[in-house]
Protein backbone atom coordinates (compact mmCIF):
# COMPACT_ATOMS: atom_id res chain seq x y z
CA UNK A 1 0.00 0.00 0.00
CA UNK A 2 1.00 3.57 -0.66
CA UNK A 3 2.23 5.76 1.67
CA UNK A 4 3.12 9.79 1.50
CA UNK A 5 3.40 11.42 4.18
CA UNK A 6 6.18 14.04 5.66
CA UNK A 7 7.54 13.50 9.14
CA UNK A 8 8.59 16.09 11.05
CA UNK A 9 11.90 15.49 12.46
CA UNK A 10 12.72 19.21 13.58
CA UNK A 11 11.29 22.88 13.48
CA UNK A 12 13.54 25.23 14.72
CA UNK A 13 15.24 28.30 12.75
CA UNK A 14 18.88 28.95 13.88
CA UNK A 15 18.82 27.69 17.64
CA UNK A 16 17.38 24.56 19.44
CA UNK A 17 14.50 25.32 21.69
CA UNK A 18 13.37 22.52 24.98
CA UNK A 19 10.75 22.15 22.49
CA UNK A 20 12.39 22.45 18.78
CA UNK A 21 14.82 20.67 17.34
CA UNK A 22 16.79 21.90 14.59
CA UNK A 23 15.44 21.13 11.07
CA UNK A 24 14.84 18.06 9.61
CA UNK A 25 11.90 16.80 7.13
CA UNK A 26 11.23 13.25 5.73
CA UNK A 27 8.95 12.56 2.97
CA UNK A 28 7.20 9.84 2.95
CA UNK A 29 6.21 9.11 -1.31
CA UNK A 30 5.29 5.23 -1.99
CA UNK A 31 8.26 2.99 -1.40
CA UNK A 32 10.64 6.09 -1.38
CA UNK A 33 12.11 8.30 1.55
CA UNK A 34 13.77 12.18 0.99
CA UNK A 35 15.09 13.47 3.56
CA UNK A 36 15.10 17.10 3.50
CA UNK A 37 17.77 19.84 4.97
CA UNK A 38 18.86 17.20 7.52
CA UNK A 39 20.39 19.57 10.45
CA UNK A 40 21.51 18.68 14.09
CA UNK A 41 20.22 16.17 16.01
CA UNK A 42 18.74 14.70 13.17
CA UNK A 43 19.36 11.31 13.94
CA UNK A 44 18.20 11.48 16.99
CA UNK A 45 14.87 12.54 15.80
CA UNK A 46 14.77 9.88 13.57
CA UNK A 47 15.30 7.38 16.28
CA UNK A 48 12.07 9.25 17.71
CA UNK A 49 10.05 9.22 14.69
CA UNK A 50 10.30 5.41 14.15
CA UNK A 51 12.25 6.61 10.95
CA UNK A 52 15.07 4.20 9.89
CA UNK A 53 18.45 4.70 7.87
CA UNK A 54 17.18 2.28 5.51
CA UNK A 55 13.50 4.12 4.88
CA UNK A 56 16.11 7.10 2.82
CA UNK A 57 16.95 6.97 -0.70
CA UNK A 58 17.25 10.32 -1.40
CA UNK A 59 19.01 13.21 0.97
CA UNK A 60 17.99 16.80 -0.28
CA UNK A 61 19.94 19.89 1.48
CA UNK A 62 18.69 23.33 0.50
CA UNK A 63 21.72 25.32 1.45
CA UNK A 64 24.95 24.91 4.26
CA UNK A 65 23.98 26.76 6.85
CA UNK A 66 24.22 25.02 10.04
CA UNK A 67 20.97 24.49 11.49
CA UNK A 68 20.06 22.37 7.89
CA UNK A 69 22.97 20.22 7.36
CA UNK A 70 25.05 19.90 10.94
CA UNK A 71 23.06 16.24 10.86
CA UNK A 72 24.75 15.25 7.19
CA UNK A 73 27.48 13.60 9.21
CA UNK A 74 25.78 11.68 11.74
CA UNK A 75 22.79 10.30 9.03
CA UNK A 76 25.76 9.58 6.58
CA UNK A 77 27.86 7.46 9.02
CA UNK A 78 24.35 5.95 10.06
CA UNK A 79 23.70 4.99 6.32
CA UNK A 80 27.01 2.98 6.44
CA UNK A 81 26.70 1.74 9.89
CA UNK A 82 23.69 -0.12 9.14
CA UNK A 83 24.49 -0.98 5.67
CA UNK A 84 21.69 0.61 3.76
CA UNK A 85 20.95 -2.35 0.76
CA UNK A 86 20.46 0.24 -1.85
CA UNK A 87 22.04 3.39 -3.17
CA UNK A 88 21.35 7.11 -1.88
CA UNK A 89 21.29 10.28 -3.81
CA UNK A 90 22.65 13.66 -2.26
CA UNK A 91 21.17 16.90 -3.69
CA UNK A 92 22.89 20.52 -2.90
CA UNK A 93 23.94 23.65 -3.79
CA UNK A 94 26.96 22.28 -5.85
CA UNK A 95 28.73 25.77 -4.85
CA UNK A 96 28.67 24.10 -1.35
CA UNK A 97 30.65 21.29 -2.41
CA UNK A 98 33.21 22.12 0.00
CA UNK A 99 31.19 22.03 2.44
CA UNK A 100 29.27 18.36 2.01
CA UNK A 101 33.09 17.01 1.71
CA UNK A 102 33.99 18.10 5.21
CA UNK A 103 30.42 17.05 6.65
CA UNK A 104 30.72 13.31 4.63
CA UNK A 105 33.99 12.77 6.19
CA UNK A 106 34.34 14.86 9.19
CA UNK A 107 35.36 11.82 10.80
CA UNK A 108 36.55 8.24 10.45
CA UNK A 109 34.56 5.77 9.66
CA UNK A 110 33.75 2.77 7.35
CA UNK A 111 32.25 3.43 4.04
CA UNK A 112 29.79 0.27 3.23
CA UNK A 113 27.11 2.20 0.89
CA UNK A 114 27.26 4.03 -2.43
CA UNK A 115 26.40 7.93 -1.84
CA UNK A 116 25.71 9.25 -5.49
CA UNK A 117 26.55 13.06 -4.81
CA UNK A 118 24.24 14.93 -7.57
CA UNK A 119 24.66 18.61 -6.76
CA UNK A 120 22.62 21.38 -8.47
CA UNK A 121 23.74 24.24 -9.71
CA UNK A 122 20.52 25.82 -11.74
CA UNK A 123 16.71 25.34 -12.21
CA UNK A 124 14.92 22.55 -13.17
CA UNK A 125 14.75 18.65 -13.25
CA UNK A 126 17.22 16.79 -11.09
CA UNK A 127 15.63 13.33 -11.42
CA UNK A 128 12.91 11.32 -12.87
CA UNK A 129 11.90 8.37 -11.58
CA UNK A 130 8.63 5.96 -12.52
CA UNK A 131 6.59 7.78 -9.41
CA UNK A 132 7.68 11.17 -9.71
CA UNK A 133 10.31 14.45 -11.35
CA UNK A 134 12.41 15.82 -8.58
CA UNK A 135 13.25 19.63 -9.34
CA UNK A 136 15.20 22.16 -8.00
CA UNK A 137 14.34 26.50 -8.22
CA UNK A 138 17.34 28.79 -6.90
CA UNK A 139 15.91 31.23 -3.77
CA UNK A 140 17.14 34.71 -2.75
CA UNK A 141 19.47 33.43 0.49
CA UNK A 142 22.52 35.23 1.78
CA UNK A 143 23.95 32.01 0.84
CA UNK A 144 23.09 30.06 -2.18
CA UNK A 145 19.74 27.81 -1.72
CA UNK A 146 17.59 26.08 -3.63
CA UNK A 147 13.88 24.86 -2.83
CA UNK A 148 12.42 21.42 -4.36
CA UNK A 149 9.51 20.03 -5.93
CA UNK A 150 8.35 17.04 -6.31
CA UNK A 151 5.28 16.06 -9.56
CA UNK A 152 4.16 12.66 -9.74
CA UNK A 153 2.92 12.62 -13.79
CA UNK A 154 -0.23 12.45 -14.52
CA UNK A 155 -2.58 9.35 -14.84
CA UNK A 156 -5.80 8.13 -15.78
CA UNK A 157 -9.19 8.00 -14.04
CA UNK A 158 -11.52 5.57 -15.27
CA UNK A 159 -14.94 6.35 -15.39
CA UNK A 160 -17.69 3.18 -14.62
CA UNK A 161 -20.28 5.02 -16.10
CA UNK A 162 -19.17 5.77 -19.50
CA UNK A 163 -17.13 2.13 -19.55
CA UNK A 164 -20.68 0.66 -19.26
CA UNK A 165 -22.22 2.74 -21.65
CA UNK A 166 -19.64 1.11 -24.21
CA UNK A 167 -20.11 -2.15 -23.00
CA UNK A 168 -16.95 -2.44 -21.28
CA UNK A 169 -15.71 -4.61 -18.50
CA UNK A 170 -13.76 -7.13 -17.07
CA UNK A 171 -10.80 -7.71 -18.38
CA UNK A 172 -11.12 -5.76 -21.17
CA UNK A 173 -10.84 -2.06 -18.65
CA UNK A 174 -7.20 -3.25 -18.58
CA UNK A 175 -6.79 -3.89 -21.94
CA UNK A 176 -8.16 -0.38 -23.16
CA UNK A 177 -5.79 1.11 -20.63
CA UNK A 178 -2.77 -0.59 -22.21
CA UNK A 179 -3.81 -0.40 -25.93
CA UNK A 180 -5.67 2.87 -25.77
CA UNK A 181 -8.32 1.88 -27.96
CA UNK A 182 -11.13 -1.16 -27.80
CA UNK A 183 -13.43 -2.06 -30.90
CA UNK A 184 -13.32 1.89 -31.82
CA UNK A 185 -13.53 3.04 -28.07
CA UNK A 186 -10.64 5.60 -27.26
CA UNK A 187 -9.26 5.53 -23.91
CA UNK A 188 -10.36 9.48 -24.18
CA UNK A 189 -13.68 8.38 -24.74
CA UNK A 190 -14.32 6.50 -21.11
CA UNK A 191 -11.67 7.98 -18.65
CA UNK A 192 -10.22 11.32 -17.54
CA UNK A 193 -7.00 12.99 -16.55
CA UNK A 194 -5.81 11.91 -13.07
CA UNK A 195 -4.02 14.84 -11.94
CA UNK A 196 -0.04 13.77 -10.37
CA UNK A 197 0.19 15.24 -6.94
CA UNK A 198 2.86 17.91 -6.22
CA UNK A 199 4.66 18.40 -3.24
CA UNK A 200 7.18 21.52 -2.54
CA UNK A 201 9.69 22.07 0.02
CA UNK A 202 10.99 25.79 0.53
CA UNK A 203 13.03 27.00 3.47
CA UNK A 204 15.09 29.87 3.80
CA UNK A 205 14.38 32.80 1.27
CA UNK A 206 13.34 36.46 0.74
CA UNK A 207 9.38 35.89 -1.64
CA UNK A 208 11.07 35.65 -5.25
CA UNK A 209 10.33 33.92 -8.28
CA UNK A 210 11.52 30.36 -7.02
CA UNK A 211 8.70 30.40 -4.32
CA UNK A 212 6.01 31.14 -6.28
CA UNK A 213 7.51 28.74 -9.35
CA UNK A 214 8.28 25.58 -6.44
CA UNK A 215 4.59 26.31 -4.91
CA UNK A 216 2.59 26.69 -7.87
CA UNK A 217 -0.23 23.91 -7.67
CA UNK A 218 1.09 22.06 -4.98
CA UNK A 219 -1.11 19.48 -2.76
CA UNK A 220 0.78 20.20 0.11
CA UNK A 221 3.94 22.92 0.20
CA UNK A 222 6.38 23.23 3.34
CA UNK A 223 7.57 26.39 3.89
CA UNK A 224 9.46 28.64 6.04
CA UNK A 225 7.90 31.04 8.11
CA UNK A 226 10.71 32.00 10.59
CA UNK A 227 9.31 35.76 11.86
CA UNK A 228 6.10 36.52 12.45
CA UNK A 229 4.63 39.68 10.34
CA UNK A 230 5.46 42.62 12.89
CA UNK A 231 9.20 41.74 12.18
CA UNK A 232 8.97 41.83 8.50
CA UNK A 233 11.89 43.83 8.18
CA UNK A 234 14.09 41.60 10.14
CA UNK A 235 12.99 38.80 7.81
CA UNK A 236 14.09 41.23 4.51
CA UNK A 237 17.46 41.71 6.25
CA UNK A 238 17.98 38.23 6.85
CA UNK A 239 16.46 36.21 4.12
CA UNK A 240 13.57 34.77 5.67
CA UNK A 241 10.04 34.70 5.29
CA UNK A 242 6.93 35.91 7.71
CA UNK A 243 4.14 33.86 8.07
CA UNK A 244 1.64 36.56 6.21
CA UNK A 245 3.90 36.36 3.47
CA UNK A 246 4.54 32.73 3.02
CA UNK A 247 0.46 32.38 3.68
CA UNK A 248 0.00 34.58 0.58
CA UNK A 249 2.27 32.88 -1.98
CA UNK A 250 1.01 29.84 -0.74
CA UNK A 251 -2.77 31.43 -1.63
CA UNK A 252 -1.89 32.88 -5.25
CA UNK A 253 -0.54 29.27 -6.05
CA UNK A 254 -3.14 27.43 -5.24
CA UNK A 255 -1.60 25.41 -2.40
CA UNK A 256 -4.08 22.72 -0.69
CA UNK A 257 -2.26 21.77 2.49
CA UNK A 258 0.33 24.61 3.78
CA UNK A 259 2.47 23.21 6.08
CA UNK A 260 4.22 26.07 8.08
CA UNK A 261 7.76 25.66 9.84
CA UNK A 262 11.80 26.97 10.62
CA UNK A 263 10.39 29.55 13.90
CA UNK A 264 13.00 31.78 15.80
CA UNK A 265 13.06 31.35 18.74
CA UNK A 266 11.91 34.86 19.89
CA UNK A 267 8.04 33.58 19.39
CA UNK A 268 6.08 31.29 22.37
CA UNK A 269 3.06 31.16 20.83
CA UNK A 270 2.97 28.96 17.65
CA UNK A 271 -0.96 29.60 17.54
CA UNK A 272 0.13 33.40 16.45
CA UNK A 273 1.48 32.05 12.99
CA UNK A 274 -1.59 30.27 11.83
CA UNK A 275 -3.73 33.49 12.88
CA UNK A 276 -1.23 35.58 10.57
CA UNK A 277 -1.35 33.08 8.01
CA UNK A 278 -5.32 33.18 8.02
CA UNK A 279 -5.62 36.89 8.24
CA UNK A 280 -3.39 36.68 5.17
CA UNK A 281 -6.16 35.06 2.92
CA UNK A 282 -5.04 31.60 2.72
CA UNK A 283 -8.20 29.54 3.94
CA UNK A 284 -6.66 25.71 2.68
CA UNK A 285 -5.75 23.36 5.15
CA UNK A 286 -2.93 24.62 7.62
CA UNK A 287 -0.37 23.03 9.75
CA UNK A 288 1.75 25.30 11.95
CA UNK A 289 4.27 22.20 12.21
CA UNK A 290 5.90 21.01 15.66
CA UNK A 291 8.41 18.29 16.13
CA UNK A 292 7.84 14.31 15.09
CA UNK A 293 4.63 15.20 13.69
CA UNK A 294 2.87 13.05 10.92
CA UNK A 295 1.46 15.07 8.21
CA UNK A 296 -0.32 13.20 5.33
CA UNK A 297 0.16 14.83 1.66
CA UNK A 298 -3.60 15.47 0.61
CA UNK A 299 -5.35 12.24 -1.58
CA UNK A 300 -5.57 13.38 -5.17
CA UNK A 301 -8.26 15.66 -6.25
Amino acid sequence: MSVRELVVLGTASQVPTRHRNHNGYLLRWDGEGILFDPGEGTQRQMLRAGVAAHDLNRICVTHFHGDHSLGLAGVIQRINLDRVPHAITAHYPRSGQRFFDRLRYATAYRETVGITEAPVDADGPLARTGGYTLEARKLSHPVESYGYRIVEPDGRRMLPERLAAHGIKGPDVGRIQREGSLGGVSLDDVSETRRGQRFAFVMDTRLCDGVYALAEGCDMLVIESTFLDDDEQLAVEHGHLTAGQAARAARESGVRHLVLTHFSQRYTDPDEFERQARAAGYDGELTVAHDLLRVPVPKRR
